[in-house]
């Protein structure tokens, strides 16, 4: 079927229009519609004793001196206040006892914190205290080599730079008592442009003995609480800043896999609402097991990094749009974004013919699927030399060639395994079992996969089952001393691994939400036995999520699934080989996912069986890379599929040739039209527009006062409209 055909039409109705935020009232307008207008800096008070780090749209205030604390954390374009009183900046467990590092004491009411306060408040004495401050540039965590774009023609640019433009502030403090020659540091960023901070704490051992650090405290905040109850909350409402970390494992969202934040009570704060003081207005963000490190005399050991964001809204889109303008910002890799074949073969020839076809059709990667054969543990020279074949024929055609190696959710031995705490045996991990990466299989596995990619050239690696945060109770495992460092350790390992791909340049998809640390892309969420529904209804789903998955992604952050071959069952009925006797249904998942900016495994041993498939496959193709920029924009959520009636999304990108492109799909099995209101706010376009309609209408139209317009659809039956805007 042809998805650009008309038939009868009927009204669409039911799309809801997003109130807009009104510019503000500083003059430079809205910073995700804004470039280059909130630079970040350090500032200090007349009498020395206050340092602001800010940037126009948040700030971060301290008072220094003898002591050292944040006082304020602010969002400087709605006035909200996020700390209602003074908590230390760092706290270490070292060698069994409890230490802090800055904060004040003698605060009165934990309820507000106010300059009367402030006054009569003094430092913490006893651990560590202030010594001074520094003003530097921002710092990369780790290096970044872009993806091979040589090979992909014309496509967009990452819009940011690595690492982010702003300023970072160091406070140093220096250690007394029991843990005389210590030396802490605490580094804060703020970025330009974003009201978002970065916060990362590293202890120098100048002593003359090693100290034990058994477990810290990144970050501890006494937030305002956003809701006050006499009663217990089944759930309270949620503080309105975002807060992430770069030690992330055992889930695809940020929400799961974000293990070391905790919002807890507050037995100090008196004063608060809650009968019982159970209110959760006190941020912690720990590791959930350990560190259990041992710092020798020389060494230093750093934090993982914590990163806030205060919103200025509590709408879900725009919440959401600031959360993915962060991962764009700290993990700008997140938007390479090449479309992909999942190849179900490593037979030499049969990965010829698709690098042929895929090149016809103008796929830029293929990733040897799972299955497949492929075995990047193997690093004799045969196998070596076979794919260093393969990857220069796929460079020499313009294509990425890599595969799939999965690492954990599998038993290798008892000696290998992780061993769990409870039993003392084999098993107890996220998947059941797996292995530990401190193991010496761990230690082989990632020294395999290393030379593999450097002797053949591999441009990604997609890797299931990354490291889900299992402990260890071995303690003959030469990569941790036992179980309180087992997870610390697990974790530096996957993620120097993965920094060492991104500086490499090689492509990752991971099934987790290692962004921070390096990976490109993970799963759009999906339920993988959906895939063996009947045809259509998978689109259905596939529509739902892609609508779900762009709240917290950008569309370059998820990958979907295409089953040109049987995958979780289903046989014929779920499947779309022979792919032409089904060009209708794949040229609905070519339109599902392009429409949406995201990229799927188009699951199969080849892209097209005849000429009229390589033809449908080359046109959505052709469509996607002429509209690419604005596809891999932000998505504006209109109206979810439910398969009863149209559902939409708006793509904007107030900074591109396009500033957005509204997308529609009917389930209906007649064609559709309407008058739709389309809110606009984001495109960053506030007078007219002009629209350009999949089927060559040009219309002109004034935007309302809440930057809304109207644009007159025409969607096709079992088919996708689109409509420019400029």
């Amino acid at each position: 079927m042809d998805l650009l055909g008309t038939a009868v039409l009927m009204v669409l109705g039911g799309l809801i229009a997003h109130v807009p935020v009104t510019a503000k009232a500083d003059g430079k307008g809205d910073w995700l519609l804004t470039r280059s207008a909130w630079p970040a800096k350090v500032t200090t008070g007349a009498d020395g004793t206050t340092l602001v780090l800010s940037n126009g749209l948040a700030e971060r205030r301290f008072t220094v001196g003898d002591g050292a604390a944040t006082t304020s954390l602010r969002e400087i374009q709605t006035g909200e206040e996020f700390v209602r009183a003074v908590e230390p900046e760092a706290t270490f467990d070292l060698d069994g006892k409890s230490v802090t590092v800055g904060g004040m004491q003698g605060q009165q009411d934990r309820a507000f914190l106010n300059e009367a306060q402030l006054k009569q408040m003094s430092p913490i004495v006893g651990d560590f205290r202030y010594k001074s401050y520094r003003i530097e540039k921002t710092v990369a965590r780790f290096g970044w080599t872009r993806m091979a774009s040589r090979f992909f023609g014309k496509r967009s640019k990452p819009s940011f730079d690595w690492q982010p433009k702003g300023v970072r502030l160091v406070l140093e403090f220096t250690s007394s008592n029991d843990q005389s020659g210590l030396m802490a540091e605490v580094a804060y960023e703020l970025y330009d442009d974003m009201p978002v901070f970065s916060k990362q704490v590293t202890l120098r051992n100048q002593s003359q003995k090693s100290v034990r650090i058994d477990g810290f405290q990144a970050e501890r905040l006494a937030i305002v609480e956003p809701e006050s109850s006499v009663d217990l909350e089944d759930q309270w409402q949620p503080v309105n800043m975002t807060v992430l970390t770069d030690y992330t494992f055992a889930g695809q969202d940020s929400r799961p896999g974000f293990k070391a934040i905790h919002w807890e009570t507050d037995s100090a704060y008196t004063t608060q609402v809650n009968y019982e003081l159970k209110t959760p207005c006190l941020l912690s963000v720990r590791c959930p097991v350990g560190p259990g490190v041992d710092l020798a005399p020389g060494q230093s050991f750093s934090t993982f990094h914590v990163f806030e964001l205060l919103h200025d809204s509590t709408d879900r889109e725009r919440k959401d749009l600031q959360i993915r303008k962060l991962y764009r910002a700290l993990a700008p890799w997140c938007q390479e974004n090449p479309i992909m074949l999942h190849l179900t073969s490593s037979d030499p020839s049969v990965v010829k013919t698709a690098i042929d076809q895929a090149s016809e059709c103008g796929f830029e990667m293929i990733v040897i699927s799972f299955w497949s054969g492929l075995d990047m543990e193997d690093v004799s020279e045969g196998n070596l030399t076979k794919w260093r074949g393969l990857v220069d024929y796929a460079h020499s055609k313009g294509l990425l060639l890599g595969g799939y190696s999965l690492l954990a959710s599998r038993s290798i031995s008892a000696a290998n395994d992780v061993i769990d705490p409870k039993t003392n045996k084999p098993g107890g991990a996220v998947f059941g079992s797996s292995p530990c990466l401190g193991s010496q299989w761990g230690r082989d596995y990632f020294a395999h996969i290393k030379k593999f990619i450097e002797a053949t050239g591999f441009d990604l690696l997609e890797h299931d089952g990354s490291y889900p945060g299992d402990v260890c109770a071995s303690t003959s495992h030469p990569g941790h001393k036992g179980l309180e460092d087992s997870q610390w350790t697990q974790f530096q390992t996957i993620s120097d691994f993965y920094h060492w791909c991104r500086q490499q340049g090689v492509f990752l998809n991971v099934p987790d939400n290692y962004f921070l640390q390096g990976s490109n892309k993970t799963g759009m969420g999906y339920r993988e036995t959906n895939w063996s529904l009947p045809r259509a209804l998978q689109h259905i789903h596939a529509r739902q999520n892609l609508y779900d998955g762009t709240w917290l992604k950008p569309p370059t952050m998820g990958w979907m699934m295409v089953p040109l071959v049987e995958y979780q069952g289903g046989g014929p009925a779920a499947t779309i080989e022979p792919l032409h006797e089904h060009l209708s249904d794949y040229e609905m998942h070519l339109a599902n996912n392009f429409g949406y900016g995201a990229q799927a495994c188009y699951r199969g041993p080849r892209i097209y069986d005849t000429p009229e498939v390589r033809t449908a496959v080359q046109k959505w193709v052709a469509w996607f890379k002429e509209h690419r920029e604005v596809l891999e924009s932000d998505v504006i959520h209109l109206r979810r599929a439910d398969g009863r009636a149209p559902d939409a999304i708006l793509h904007a990108n107030p900074f591109g040739r396009e500033k957005g492109m509204l997308v529609i799909w009917n389930p209906a099995d007649h064609d559709v039209q309407d008058e739709m209101t389309v809110p606009l706010y984001y495109t960053g376009l506030t007078k007219g527009a002009t629209v350009v309609g999949w089927d060559g209408t040009i219309e002109k139209t004034t935007l309302a006062r809440d930057y809304s317009a109207s644009i007159r659809t025409k969607v096709p039956a079992h088919g996708m409209a689109w409509y420019v805007i400029r």
